[in-house]
């Protein structure tokens, strides 16, 4: 089942309208009313993604190019989590989101994208066998991290960065039962991780034990394995 809303023609969007700073009474007018569309987003989502096996999501850039050697190791990738019996899911985009649900797809696995409302209409991908489009960026990052196993992180730009950090944040502080978080493509990442390992974690500010939170690779397969092994350990934890 595919969900699509209608093209709006409104210059902002939802988030937007929520977020910006009104008259000092305006928001006792609309925003109590707003909590019931949050309301209603959240069953939403709880409900279509119910069913959902084991999953894994893949983030990546909007903007990579079809003939773009990250599209294929996003299509190599989703490929090879379907074959290992994880769903795929992703922001339900253009770029390594559309190779990664392609590929799950193709291989026969259960592709899901979880859209956003944006100022630029960028639809879901043609892959998507389960899709939902959010207008709330923290309703859709629920779904994220409450339906998955894993993330696995191609090269993208600030919301990829931005559901990275949330991520680990989450393992970190333990809201979330530790799940790995894997960065595929070594030349992308590895300035990244460097910092991370070097000032952060040398001027105190992370342990060890947090930068162990990470897996840097270049290798779809053993992203999986990582992946996998994370899974097992769940599971016999459970």
């Amino acid at each position: 089942m595919v969900l699509r809303r209608e093209h709006r023609n409104e210059p902002t969007t939802t988030d937007q309208r929520l977020l910006d700073s009104r008259g000092p009474s305006d928001w006792v007018h609309t925003d109590p009313w707003r909590v019931l569309r949050i309301q209603a987003e959240f069953v939403e989502g709880f409900g279509a993604l119910a069913e959902v096996p084991r999953a894994v999501t893949v983030f990546g850039s909007a903007r990579t190019p079809r003939d773009h050697p990250e599209y294929e190791q996003g299509m190599r990738l989703g490929a090879a989590l379907a074959d290992n019996g994880f769903a795929v899911i992703t922001g339900g985009g253009p770029g390594v989101m559309e190779a990664a649900n392609r590929g799950c797809n193709e291989a026969g696995g259960f592709s899901v994208g979880l859209g956003i409302e944006l100022p630029f209409e960028q639809g879901l991908n043609d892959w998507v066998d389960l899709g939902i489009n959010f207008r709330y960026f923290f309703a859709r990052k629920t779904m994220f991290v409450k339906y998955s196993q894993a993330f696995v992180c191609l090269p993208g730009g600030f919301g990829t960065l931005d559901e990275l950090f949330e991520a680990l944040t989450l393992v970190q502080t333990k809201k979330v039962t530790k799940f790995p978080v894997v960065l595929l493509g070594r030349s992308y990442w590895q300035g990244l991780y460097d910092w991370i390992a070097g000032p952060v974690l040398e001027s105190g500010k992370i342990g060890e034990k947090d930068l162990a939170l990470l897996h840097i690779t270049d290798d779809v397969d053993d992203a999986v394995k990582v992946v996998h092994e994370a899974y097992r350990a769940w599971e016999d934890a459970h």
